[in-house]
């Protein structure tokens, strides 16, 4: 090769490294550093316990919002700012960047896997009805609901229960959208719906803190799936998520996982029995 065109070629290769380094990094590649750099991660919640809670004094505990919690630190996140988020508004947020992530029981389904980015499974529960002592309408799924023409249900506008009451052919105007598990305890007990509908755990929580006998809880509610949800990321911020989850993993191999986890009532082996792939793809 000519003098001449090695320097060529070398001076090339130097321009193209030049131009390589000049490159911007991708935002999926910077968003962990730019949460390690400003010390939080900003994360949508539901105020449902036992997945999510908030305190008298603002803090913020609950399973999913501990295992998120956990799970940043060891990723050099140190803390989790978090605001309270109807169900049906959580997915519109995280898009237009106002969270980082959802850690707020926010289940599976396909059509959430296409619009988000989830993390391998955390929280696993099946569904429930509270309903008057007795149970004298005889609801025992939602589909009995639909069968009888006057009765109402509450369920988190957004959520899993409320989909499951359409699906079933509840009207949509006998599914009232019920803002928080003490409307909707309130709403029963006035006579204003028949049935209110969340997680078992959840509405256990709910009645346990009631502490009213005439109250009945319907669990599981007949023909429901059982659903697991996980943290949920912006479909930019797969590398984020793929962090996540190897911590995630970890914290599940050791052990902590569970320790976290079932205090609050949930099973550590039902999240580590499944995968998102699976749930991500049921019908």
């Amino acid at each position: 090769m000519k003098l001449s065109s090695i320097i060529k070629s070398v001076a090339g290769a130097s321009t193209l490294a030049v131009m390589l380094a000049a490159a911007p990094v991708s935002a999926d590649e910077n968003k962990l550093q730019e949460l390690k750099d400003q010390g939080f991660a900003r994360v949508a919640i539901a105020n449902e316990p036992p997945f999510t809670a908030v305190a008298a004094d603002g803090k913020v505990s609950g399973a999913a919002p501990d295992v998120a919690r956990e799970v940043f630190k060891r990723l050099g996140i140190n803390e989790i700012v978090a605001s309270i988020s109807e169900y049906g508004a959580m997915i519109p947020g995280l898009q237009a960047h106002r969270h980082d992530v959802i850690t707020a029981g926010l289940f599976m389904k396909p059509e959430r896997c296409a619009a988000v980015a989830y993390s391998e499974p955390i929280l696993c529960d099946a569904e429930a009805l509270l309903v008057k002592k007795g149970n004298p309408l005889g609801f025992k799924s939602y589909a009995d609901i639909a069968k009888n023409p006057d009765a109402k249900i509450g369920a988190p506008g957004g959520g899993t229960e409320e989909k499951l009451a359409l699906d079933a052919g509840v009207p949509r105007d006998r599914v009232i959208v019920v803002p928080d598990g003490q409307s909707g305890l309130k709403m029963l007990q006035d006579g204003r719906i028949d049935a209110y509908s969340l997680p078992v755990l959840s509405i256990n929580d709910l009645v346990k803190k009631a502490n009213d006998p005439n109250l009945e809880v319907i669990a599981p509610v007949v023909g429901a799936p059982v659903y697991c949800d996980g943290a949920a990321f912006h479909k930019d911020d797969v590398a984020l998520r793929d962090a996540f989850d190897v911590e995630l993993k970890k914290l599940k191999e050791s052990g902590e996982f569970a320790k976290i986890i079932e205090p609050y009532g949930f099973s550590a082996a039902a999240a580590m029995s499944t995968s998102r792939d699976k749930l991500c793809a049921a019908k």
